[in-house]
């Protein structure tokens, strides 16, 4: 099935389950939809579960021209899958750039969205990491665009995705064969188009003030480059949760499925149950003990 995004692209979306709310699943850069497969199966027991294929990927369209990839295409694209299915709300769950997508969602359309799940987000966000990531994405742009079977030899070895490899190497090795299989085009224009291009988190802080949407972000302690600007987004969202899975990297969902699963059920449990609240002001950040 396809949804139609607001300049045409089409984007594949595969839908699980019949009852409950809608959860809307947004993949990472190195995924596809299909790298849901243990959150639908699981999920879909209790919710109607859609996860979709991002412009560039197949079996999406991937156009050739580098301006219709952007963070704000991202996000918007998550609501013309919605539109599709005639979904007015849902949980939104994304890893990665998914992460970022879930992010830019309930920034842009906050109306849209009953949660936020955003997962492994935060590269490129760090100001004292900025030029290094900005200039290495563009390397990994030309080496996808060469060659996207072999180069994901090495993409799929980095520095947060040995954990995922040492634990689960049936598991990492599937990871490892679909990302053999990203378009050179779609790869290289994602990259450039909404990787590099994406603002801080930090260039966002007035917004993420007042987003009152219900948020739980997720890192694995491993993953280095997302530990703080999880902690930030967790200090600037007035209804966030953070969550940190123990010797874990940036595969989150397909790493620790079951600890990915089961906190992500309960975060959706507790904001379905009207029990997932903003920060109470007595729980001052500033405050070390109380003293009168």
């Amino acid at each position: 099935m396809y949804a139609t995004a607001k300049d045409g692209t089409k984007l594949y979306y595969e839908t699980a389950g019949e009852g409950g709310t809608p959860i809307l699943f947004i993949h990472e850069f190195g995924g596809n939809y299909d790298a849901w497969e243990p959150q639908m199966s699981f999920f879909a027991r209790r919710h109607r579960c859609i996860t979709y294929a991002a412009r560039g990927y197949a079996p999406s369209d991937i156009p050739a021209d580098i301006e219709m990839y952007s963070q704000a295409n991202a996000a918007d694209d998550a609501i013309a899958v919605l539109d599709a299915l005639d979904i007015e709300k849902a949980h939104i769950v994304g890893l990665s750039m998914g992460g970022f997508a879930a992010l830019h969602f309930g920034l842009r359309t906050p109306e849209r969205a009953l949660s936020l799940t955003i997962a492994g987000a935060g590269y490129g966000t760090e100001r004292e990491t900025a030029d290094y990531f900005r200039n290495t994405s563009l390397k990994v742009a030309d080496n996808f665009e060469r060659d996207p079977a072999e180069f994901s030899k090495i993409y799929s070895l980095g520095a947060s995705r040995v954990q995922f490899q040492n634990k689960d190497l049936r598991g990492w090795a599937a990871f490892a064969e679909r990302l053999s299989h990203h378009s050179a085009v779609g790869a290289s224009n994602t990259m450039r188009g909404v990787q590099c291009r994406r603002p801080s988190f930090w260039d966002l802080e007035e917004q993420l003030k007042t987003m009152m949407v219900p948020t739980l972000v997720m890192t694995g302690d491993e993953d280095d480059h997302c530990l703080q600007p999880s902690i930030y987004l967790k200090k600037m969202l007035p209804a966030c949760g953070l969550s940190v899975l123990p010797k874990a990297g940036h595969t989150l969902n397909l790493e620790e499925p079951a600890l990915f699963n089961s906190v992500v059920s309960d975060f959706i449990a507790q904001v379905e149950q009207g029990a997932w609240k903003v920060r109470d002001p007595r729980a001052d950040p500033g405050q070390v003990m109380r003293t009168e």
